[in-house]
């Protein structure tokens, strides 16, 4: 579960505010917006990567607001993926266990069920330069939940793969939502992207979350006429 309340904080001279948002236990929820809107922004601070002026931040049953980032439960793949160049495949999914003292053979076996549903076994001693933008995704991925977060956070995951490799990824991360039941935060700007993976969704424009709710009813009614810009259907004001 995420739970966010009255959110505020300042990055530069942006400001994202009075942001307050419910994600129950292990649905896979979007959020939507334009570049620069500050969807980045806002999961960087769930990371615990920028302090909040105000609000909370919750994570399962727990007030993470001021917790340093490992200590919030919350598995991270950004956009670039951020692997590990000069470690393994397999070295790159289990670092997370690595504070925890577990030897890297056990480590392994731990995250068997990971490797096994991202298909990544054949790749487990080849280098992040050799991997094509699907592989090194999927490695990322398999790093981000190689802890068993509460939370997973999905920063335009995405966005630098080519269509089908873009479909195929797509597919792979509601099967692997399916099989572990992680709340899942996706950021990003496509509809059919959003569509293929979400449960709610949620549209963030100029630092105000404006709208949540399925994703059909934001199409249908969107609350504004920016939300509906966004999302490129027509918007009747009442």
């Amino acid at each position: 579960m995420i739970r966010l309340r009255d959110l505020a904080f300042h990055a530069g001279d942006f400001t994202v505010r009075d942001v307050s948002l419910d994600v129950p236990s292990a649905e896979y929820f979007v959020l939507l917006g334009p570049n620069g809107s500050g969807k980045t922004l806002l999961v960087s601070c769930l990371c615990g990567l920028i302090r909040p002026d105000a609000g909370t931040v919750e994570i399962g049953d727990r007030d993470v607001t001021r917790l340093e980032p490992r200590r919030r439960a919350i598995g991270y793949v950004p956009q670039d993926y951020a692997l590990f160049p000069h470690l393994s495949v397999a070295r790159n999914i289990t670092f997370a266990l690595r504070p925890r003292g577990v030897p890297h053979r056990r480590a392994l076996g731990q995250v068997a069920g990971i490797i096994d549903t991202l298909h990544l076994a054949p790749l487990l001693d080849h280098a992040p330069a050799t991997l094509s933008g699907g592989e090194r995704q999927k490695v990322a991925l398999a790093r981000a939940l190689a802890h068993r977060p509460k939370v997973l956070l999905l920063d335009e995951p995405v966005s630098a793969l080519d269509m089908p490799t873009r479909d195929e990824v797509l597919e792979r991360l509601r099967l692997v939502h399916r099989r572990f039941g992680v709340t899942t935060l996706h950021v990003c700007h496509s509809i059919t992207e959003a569509r293929a993976v979400a449960d709610r969704a949620g549209v963030m424009i100029d630092g105000r979350l404006a709208q949540t709710g399925p994703l059909d009813d934001l199409l249908a009614h969107p609350a504004d006429a920016q939300v509906a810009r966004l999302l490129r259907v027509p918007y009747a004001a009442d």
